[in-house]
Parts: C-alpha cells; sequence; structure tokens
C-alpha cells in the first residue's frame, strides 16, 4: 500500500507540473494591443488573436489583428493577412493550436 501511495503521489506531482507549465504557454502570446479605443482584452483561442472585451468601448466584441478592428470573427477570418498568418508556424505552435496530441487531445 504504501509503494501505491508513493506512486500515486508522484503521478499527481507530476501531472502537476505540467499543467502548470501548459499555463505559463500564454508567454507565447503576442502582447496585447496598445490602444485607446479598448482597455480590457482577451485572448480568443480559436483565432489565437485578441478582442475587445471592454464592455464601455465602441469597439466591445472586435477582434484586433494587425493593427485593424475586425467586427465579428468571420470578417476577421476572411482578412488575407489573417490567413496568411493562420498558415503560418507561428499559429499551429503552442497549446491550444487545434493539433492534438497524446495526453487529454
Amino acid at each position: 500500500m504504501k509503494k501505491t501511495k508513493k506512486m500515486m503521489t508522484g503521478v499527481v506531482a507530476s501531472l502537476f507540473t505540467f499543467s502548470m507549465t501548459a499555463c505559463s504557454s500564454s508567454d507565447s502570446r503576442p502582447k496585447e494591443p496598445d490602444t485607446d479605443e479598448c482597455k480590457d482584452w482577451d485572448w480568443d483561442e480559436e483565432t489565437q488573436t485578441y478582442y475587445c472585451d471592454d464592455s464601455s468601448s465602441h469597439r466591445s466584441g472586435y477582434f484586433y489583428y494587425g493593427g485593424r478592428w475586425f467586427s465579428n470573427k468571420s470578417a476577421l477570418q476572411q482578412s488575407s493577412s489573417y490567413k496568411s498568418y493562420k498558415n503560418s508556424s507561428k499559429f499551429k505552435s503552442g497549446i491550444g493550436s487545434g493539433t492534438k496530441g497524446s495526453f487529454g487531445g
């Protein structure tokens, strides 16, 4: 019983370490946009871009990419600059990239 308990403690510690490392992957995100039109940004995992979550802004709900505002996700995805980004290695790498792995994917 003691061996099982030690093994489970090790497994739990390893999973905790892995999950904390995975959470710190946000460091690879680009910096939040610096604009006076929005003060609160959220990261959209699907598009790998920021959108304005500032309810007091007239840009609330807009996506921001490449110095341009997009009124919704569809408008962003139609942009030629976004399409280039989506096909780049920056978009395809990292956690949240859509690539399914063997652990929890």
